[in-house]
């Protein structure tokens, strides 16, 4: 059985699921792929585990670097599992690669190479958004693509960590949304 509850923050609401393990997703409303793993049969109710949840989310929104643990279950294959375990060890302020995910999952499994597509497929996945910070993943050449909640959010949530955003850029492609920001746009 999994439950859910809600949480404003200041970039947007966010709907949070938990089942006994753990979280097991955070979406921000309407994002790319909402509640794709929520049960059919869910309850709205407040656990524990949301409780920590939040505090964690509020900790994180006042612009610090939560210092606690919140109980995750990850809900996906094991390939996808590998990926999010990866981006939980991204730290806080700090960005990495695709590639170097998949360099780092090729090594684990004792690969010559592993796809960074594929490696981009799983983080675009990723269920627990902020927690399992997704947001911190960047294509090789500083382009800022891939959030399922949208590039404004990811923009907003690497400045909030107050990660180097002048290395960064919005490909033409994506939707620049705030045009005030330190970094550049690109094709």
């Amino acid at each position: 059985m999994q439950y859910i509850s809600h949480y404003h923050s200041p970039i947007g609401d966010i709907l949070l699921a938990a089942d006994e393990i753990g979280l097991t997703g955070l979406w921000f409303e309407g994002q790319k792929y909402f509640a794709r793993r929520l049960d059919k049969d869910y309850k709205e109710r407040e656990l524990p585990l949301f409780e920590t949840a939040k505090r964690w989310l509020d900790v994180y929104f006042s612009g610090r670097e939560p210092d606690f643990p919140v109980p995750l279950h990850f809900l996906g294959t094991e390939f996808q599992k590998e990926v999010w375990e990866i981006l939980c060890s991204i730290p806080y302020g700090h960005t990495m690669t695709y590639g170097e995910i998949a360099k780092q999952l090729a090594a684990k499994r004792g690969a010559p190479h592993m796809s960074a597509q594929a490696v981009g497929g799983a983080v675009g996945h990723n269920e627990i958004s902020i927690l399992v910070p997704c947001h911190r993943v960047v294509g090789t050449n500083g382009s800022l693509t891939g959030y399922a909640g949208g590039i404004d959010k990811k923009v907003k949530l690497l400045t909030l960590e107050k990660a180097d955003m002048k290395q960064f850029f919005i490909p033409r492609k994506a939707p620049v949304w705030d045009t005030s920001m330190p970094f550049n746009t690109r094709q």
